[in-house]
């Protein structure tokens, strides 16, 4: 180890001679006793970043070093305290987060410029380069779009006028829908959307939106329309033109230029005169016309020129494009060992464009220049006089507006002998009379004797020496063993100086001489001031410098050095130049510098010239006015008032302001100019209680610089009092946090007096500490950067022009800092439940805790939770969000929930708000009825039960069933026979099978909102044999036709021969008339026996009774026989009231299979429209009749997702025998093609179909819905007419209790018409309806049914029978009556049939015989 620090030692000296003096040693490896650099840099560095409000903020910062190290941060400078902050944080990586932005007009703690630096423990700091956090504005429209006409072709601009911060969140919208942009739909820098080549797609409704940190502000939204070119020539005009720019190596940039005209302009750019060539994909042509450049160059700096011409005229814009450089490294300083009272040159030289500023830093702190630390060769860093305290890192930090870099070195200072275990042998003692024996102004020469004692023959000489008065040593060593005099130079002119000497030899250093002090001489050999010194203004940012050689120069001038500061600037910069001229760039505008010049020969800087000035050219302004401020004075009056642009950014005198104002936010604004000396305006002749927009511009000659934002005010309703101070604010409230205190209030009772604003004063123990003022329209405000648990005294006080009012007190204690909060936060409150669809929910809510505007501005979330009751042990379910609202989904149709909302902030949370509750609307049946199940009645063979249980998911109210059944499972939908259930039963009879046949059956669910989906198809078998005890005639119908199907099915009956069905026609006319005939006139003759009022009474309940289908009795009491006559076929029809005492779709016979259903003329649609308004009273009589008859309904039903609506009509046919006998004939829609999944009727005739009548009726107490019911024919008498209705296919019906209320945005009801005859019901006659009032048109003479086939035709009534027309007429039937109301009704009847009803109905029988008479022979 000797030897090692031996051969080390020697390698140091031999090197301190071979150095020149001024040098440091740089070493890139040494042996392993000396000090290793220690690699410590930024992976990573922050960047600028551009925020919203209340959203959160990351700046990366990324430290590599193999050491612990320690990371910080600065803002603006300072070090910040992040330890107690909960909004920023220092992440573990070394990154600051700040999780909500803060920033407000007043208060702005997050916005600056931000540093991160890096500490290594007993080595030094190093600090990253800076970044800029910026703030968006709030979002906000100056002003608002306008709608467009744009032609064919053309172009149009839709301006968006918000502050350039906030363009990057904006995007546009058509018709409430993103817009994409492409080469011809374009968005410029501004904002604004450039339309080219307009087409018919491209009209529509166009709106700008800006969303940041989730609030959403949008434009108004304005109409584009797109018209046809008329070919007429239009003069070339500019929508919009490139204006001046500035941008960044490497950033693209766009160009904006969009003209319109006719003929279409032709569109070309020029760069510097020269014509841009678009193939390389440098530049780029969007929208018609806009230039696009990307990857920004050097080259790309110029002017831009912007060409367009047509065969009529040319226009031409420029603009100028500046790019800037960020700064670069060419040289980087370097890590350097060096020893004590050594100087070193720490090497840095950038590039960059503006030129870019440079600054040294140690260990995070900026070096400031001084007589050891020295700027040389315009960037390089001098160290002269080496302590053992400039150990450490040093950084070069060169900035422009483009940017900012950063490179550091580390300095590490060796102990003399450094290396060595430690020489063995002597050192030599102190050199002897030591002198000075050649003294000069800058240099002095010393010589010594060697030492008494040198124990060596290689002995060296080093000289130390420093300034009196300063603490730093300098060290001179001798260039080589045994010489005994140096020479120092660069001393200042008549200035003291100590020296001493230390000789070395191989066993180290010796010991020291005594101290000499020596003076220079005064300067004389120094060049004079160089003559004729001017500068001269280039430019807004340039100066010129020209001088003359000194006239005694003393010698050769080896350079200048110029050394200038801008006035109000500390520190002087300079520069070295050999010329005699200097051109200084990127100055400040508007600015006075003074510049010197010194000129340098072999012997030192010379003497200095006095200065000269030269300020920079004026420019406009580069910033608005400052703290504009507008005060109501009164109704019709505000007074303007603003501080002029930062002084660094006026750029010239301030010659004028303009003010501009407007009403709300109408683009159309008034003007007024102020002189430049005058900081504030009155704004008079102002409407009463108008929202006005203000902003102002400051001019200098150059012209006008940017205008303010908008500040927005009203002016007062009324002119109020100001001739006395406000009174005492009604109320003061505060509410402690632990670094801060809320402060909310009302303004004073007597609002008379004009209020300009409020005082708050606050203070420990006193409210006069500290004092803000604020707008009279504010009612709060938080007072900020509070100690913990301090009792503070808050006061409260109004202010107008005349002074200030009476204040009000109230004092707080700041919560304790280390007991978290745990207070919790208000619950929102007003929560509400609104129902969208089947399965979707809004919740809303407000929340007490945010201001009146609810918006939210710091980290806060919102939980809702919902649940149903159903089953009872049902969980919540929980969704956060960050709005107001909340949109829950995936819920259960027709299912009640309900909904609570808590809020969270941070470790606070409220308790959960008071319920809203909302029921999910229907939606059809999303399953099947389930456990069908076909059983076949004891006794009747023919007859089979299905049973079944709900569908599991019944999404509403079952409101009935439909039951499908065939003997072919692989048959069309609408091909099988359809059995409606009315109500939620769930069992069904189905009769009139036929023996030894398989059935399949299908069940379908159906609610208020239509069909759910088909069960399985289960299989039946009917057994082989009929009962014993089964009655003849139901033996007799059911016997088997060729076809296989029973002959009680008339529909089925296609087999029989005609011969058959005249004969078995015969003999059922004659069975059925004479049993007819006998029971009228049995119960003719027992009407009129009745002559008691009692029994007069009953028998109008029982005609009210038998009108409606809710009248609960046993079906057998009201099955008399009915017979209905069909040409060429006969059908006797067993009736059956339905059980179900509330049936919710209307009874009604209906054909079994699709064959009966038969297509209705066109001519339907316009009837229809006619009389939409008269169909629920007939639907009302014809649905009761069904009732009573006890038909079992029997539906069609199409299978498309959308029904008809259902009409009624009504034809009234005049007998030509008697005219008391009218039929009305109900038609129905025409059904849809088969290809459409309708059940269709293939060979019909086509059938007449007419308006519907109307009849109002005083006794209905039914009213009926949507879906009208069809009902079965029914014979009345005299003014009453006779129905055949059938439903139409789909249209179930639904009966509710009301007032009988039409509904007039429904169609009316739809009725079938059968497919040949009229069908003609003989029944019990009904009443006649009390004061009918329907008044209508007579009806044309029409045919009722045109003939079908042969020479059989059958009789048709003419309306124009005995010369008169009588209008058709509703029959509106009241329901069935409570036990209560039939005893009521039966009390309160008149009589109701009188002798002339039996002679009239006797008349009526008499002209259905002659019917069946004629129909018999025929």
């Amino acid at each position: 180890m000797a030897e090692l620090g031996a051969e080390l030692l020697l390698s140091l000296i031999c090197l301190t001679f071979l150095r020149p003096l001024t040098m440091a040693v740089h070493t890139d490896k040494e042996e392993s006793a000396v000090p290793q650099f220690v690699p410590f840099g930024f992976s990573v560095e922050p960047e600028d970043a551009l925020v919203v409000r209340g959203g959160p903020a990351l700046l990366n910062c990324l430290v590599a070093s193999p050491e612990a190290f320690r990371v910080e941060w600065k803002k603006d400078g300072s070090y910040l305290t992040l330890q107690a902050d909960e909004r920023r944080r220092l992440l573990d990586n070394g990154s600051l987060l700040i999780s909500s932005v803060v920033h407000s007009k007043h208060n702005k703690p997050d916005e600056g410029v931000y540093q991160c630096t890096a500490s290594i423990q007993n080595l030094g700091t190093i600090s990253s380069k800076t970044a800029r956090l910026s703030v968006a504005g709030v979002p906000r429209f100056s002003s608002q779009p306008e709608a467009g006409l744009v032609r064919h072709g053309d172009s149009h601009v839709f301006l968006c006028d918000i502050i350039q911060d906030l363009v990057g969140f904006s995007r546009w919208e058509l018709n409430k829908q993103p817009l994409a942009l492409d080469h011809r739909l374009l968005q410029l820098p501004s904002g604004a959307l450039v339309v080219s080549n307009a087409s018919d797609a491209d009209a529509g409704s166009y709106r700008c939106v800006v969303e940041t940190g989730g609030v959403v502000k949008s434009s108004d939204e304005v109409e584009l329309k797109v018209i046809a070119e008329t070919g007429e020539s239009r003069k070339l005009e500019y929508l919009t033109t490139p204006s001046a720019i500035t941008s960044v190596v490497g950033e693209s940039v766009l160009l904006p230029c969009v003209v319109t005209g006719s003929p279409a302009p032709y569109v070309r750019w020029m760069l510097n005169d020269q014509l841009i060539d678009e193939s390389d994909g440098h530049f780029e042509m969007l929208a018609g016309g806009s230039l696009r450049i990307v990857n920004l160059t050097v080259e790309d700096s110029g002017t831009f020129s912007c060409l367009a011409d047509n065969m009529n005229d040319s226009l031409e814009a420029k603009a100028e494009l500046n790019i800037q450089v960020p700064p670069q490294f060419l040289k980087k300083p370097v890590n350097t060992y060096a020893h004590e009272s050594m100087d070193i040159i720490f090497e840095c030289e950038v590039t960059g464009s503006p030129a870019p500023t440079v600054r040294w830093v140690k260990n995070g702190d900026t070096v400031i220049p001084s007589d050891y630390f020295k700027i040389i060769e315009e960037h390089n860093l001098q160290v002269l006089g080496l302590v053992k305290t400039d150990e450490g890192y040093y950084q070069c930090m060169a900035e422009n507006d483009a940017g900012n870099v950063q490179a550091s070195a580390q300095l590490i200072i060796l102990k003399h002998g450094s290396g060595g275990a430690g020489a063995v042998g002597p050192t030599p003692s102190a050199p002897r009379d030591v002198v000075a024996s050649l003294v000069s102004t800058r240099f002095i020469k010393l010589t010594w004797r060697q030492p008494a004692e040198t124990h060596g023959d290689d002995v060296t000489y080093s000289v130390y020496y420093s300034l009196e008065g300063t603490n730093r040593e300098r060290i001179v060593n001798t260039s080589q063993p045994g010489e005994m005099q140096v020479t120092i130079q660069n001393l200042v002119p008549e200035s003291k100086y100590t020296f001493r000497v230390v000789a070395h030899n191989g066993n180290g250093v010796g010991e020291s001489s005594s101290a000499v002090t020596v003076a220079t001489q005064p300067e004389v050999q120094v060049p004079g001031p160089a003559p004729n010194l001017q500068a001269t203004a280039t430019s807004p940012t340039s100066i010129a410098v020209s001088w003359e050689t000194p006239v005694t120069g003393n010698g050769e001038i080896q350079n200048y050095k110029i050394i200038y500061t801008a006035k109000g600037q500390d520190g002087e910069q300079e520069i070295d130049v050999r010329g005699l001229t200097y051109t200084f760039t990127g100055l400040k505008k508007f600015t006075e510098y003074s510049f010197r010049i010194v000129a340098y020969n072999k012997h030192g800087p010379g003497v200095s010239t006095d200065d000269v000035t030269a300020q920079t050219f004026s420019a406009v302004p580069s910033a608005p006015p400052q703290n504009v401020t507008v005060e109501i004075l009164n109704s019709k009056s505000m007074m303007v008032r603003w501080q002029p642009p930062p002084a660094d950014e006026q750029n010239g005198e301030i010659t004028s302001y303009k003010i501009r104002y407007r009403k709300g936010a109408r683009k159309s604004e008034a003007s007024d100019i102020v002189p430049g000396t005058q900081l504030h305006t009155l704004l008079d002749n102002l409407q009463r209680g108008t929202e006005y927009s203000v902003r102002v511009t400051a001019m200098t000659l150059n012209g006008s610089g940017p205008a303010s934002d908008w500040i927005t005010s009203e002016t007062f309703e009324s002119d109020l009092d100001e001739s006395r101070v406000p009174d005492i604010p009604s109320s003061l409230h505060v509410r402690p946090l632990v670094n801060s205190i809320v402060v909310s209030w009302t303004p004073p009772e007597n609002q008379d007096i004009v209020v300009r604003g409020y005082i708050i004063g606050y203070g420990i123990g006193s409210p006069h500490a500290q004092f803000i003022k604020v707008d009279y329209k504010q009612r709060y405000y938080s007072i900020e950067n509070l100690e913990p648990s301090s009792h503070y005294v808050i006061s409260l006080k109004a202010f107008n022009n005349v002074g200030e009012g009476i204040p009000v007190y109230e004092s707080a204690i700041t919560r304790p800092q280390s007991v978290p909060e745990t207070t919790p936060m208000l619950p929102p409150v007003g929560v509400q439940a609104s129902v969208l669809s089947h399965d979707t929910i809004k919740v809303t809510w407000a929340d007490n805790s945010l201001p009146k505007n609810q918006k939210i501005t710091d980290a806060r979330y919102y939980t809702v939770r919902w649940k149903t009751n159903i089953p009872a042990n049902t969980k919540f379910k929980v969704a956060n969000t960050t709005t107001l609202t909340h949109m829950v989904t995936g819920l259960k149709p027709n299912t009640l929930y309900e909904f609570s909302v808590m809020v969270t902030k941070g470790r606070r949370s409220s308790t959960w708000s008071m319920t809203a509750h909302g029921t999910t609307f229907e939606t059809i049946p999303s399953s099947s009825p389930k456990d069908v199940t076909v059983v076949s009645k004891e006794g009747r063979p023919r007859t089979i039960i299905v049973n079944w249980q709900p569908p599991s998911e019944a999404n509403g109210k079952i409101t009935g069933y439909i039951i499908y059944y065939s003997t072919d499972v692989n048959a069309e939908v609408h091909n099988w026979v359809i059995d409606p259930i009315l109500g939620n039963r769930l069992t069904h009879q189905i009769q009139d099978l036929t023996l030894d046949t398989t059935y399949y059956f299908k069940l379908q669910a159906r609610n208020s909102k239509g069909m759910g989906p088909m069960s399985e198809a289960v299989q039946f078998r009917t057994p082989k044999a009929e009962s014993s005890d089964k009655m003849p005639n139901d033996q007799a119908s059911s016997i088997p036709k060729p076809n296989g199907r029973p002959s009680g099915n008339v529909d089925n009956a296609v087999g029989i021969t005609a011969n058959e069905n005249y004969i078995l026609i015969i003999v059922i006319v004659v069975l059925v008339g004479a049993f007819i005939i006998i029971s009228v006139v049995v119960g003719a003759f027992l009407c009129t026996r009745r002559t008691t009022s009692q029994q007069k009474k009953k028998r109008a309940a029982c005609k009210s009774t038998n009108g409606s289908h809710k009248y609960k009795v046993n079906s057998k009491d009201l099955k008399p026989p009915d017979l209905w006559i069909h040409h060429e076929r006969l059908e006797l029809k067993p009736m059956d009231k339905s059980p179900d005492p509330n049936p919710v779709m209307t009874d009604t016979p209906i054909p079994r299979t699709s064959q009966d259903i038969t297509p209705v003329d066109s001519t339907l649609d316009s009837s229809v429209h006619k009389r939409r308004d008269s169909g629920h009273e007939s639907e009302e009589s014809m649905s009761t009749l069904a009732g009573r008859r006890g038909m079992r309904p029997k539906i069609m039903m199409p299978f498309d997702t959308q029904p008809p609506q259902p009409v009624i009509s009504a034809h009234p046919i005049h007998s030509l025998d008697n005219h008391y006998h009218h039929h009305y004939h109900l038609g129905s829609l025409a059904s849809p093609s088969p290809s459409h999944g309708h059940l269709h009727h293939q060979n019909s005739p086509r059938s007449i179909v007419t308006p519907m009548s109307h009849l109002d009726s005083a006794d209905s107490t039914e009213s009926v819905s949507r879906n009208v019911p069809s009902s079965d024919m029914m014979s009345t008498s005299s003014t009453q007419h006779v129905y055949s209705v059938e439903p139409s296919e789909t249209e179930i019906s639904y009966l509710s209790s009301g007032t009988g209320e039409e509904d007039t945005n429904t169609y009316p009801p739809t009725a079938h018409v059968r497919p040949t005859h009229p069908l003609k019901s003989f029944a019990v006659p009904t009443i006649t309806p009390h004061n009918p009032s329907f008044e209508s048109p007579a009806l044309p003479s029409t045919p009722l049914l045109a003939q079908t086939g042969g020479p059989h035709s059958s009789k048709t009534a003419s309306i124009g029978t005995l010369g008169r027309v009588r209008a058709p007429m509703v029959v509106n039937v009241p329901s069935a009556p409570d036990a209560q109301e039939t005893a009521r009704m039966l009390e309160d009847s008149e009589p109701s049939y009188k002798a002339d009803v039996l002679t009239e109905e006797m008349a009526h029988l008499e002209g259905l015989m002659k019917d069946l008479n004629a129909i018999t022979t025929t």
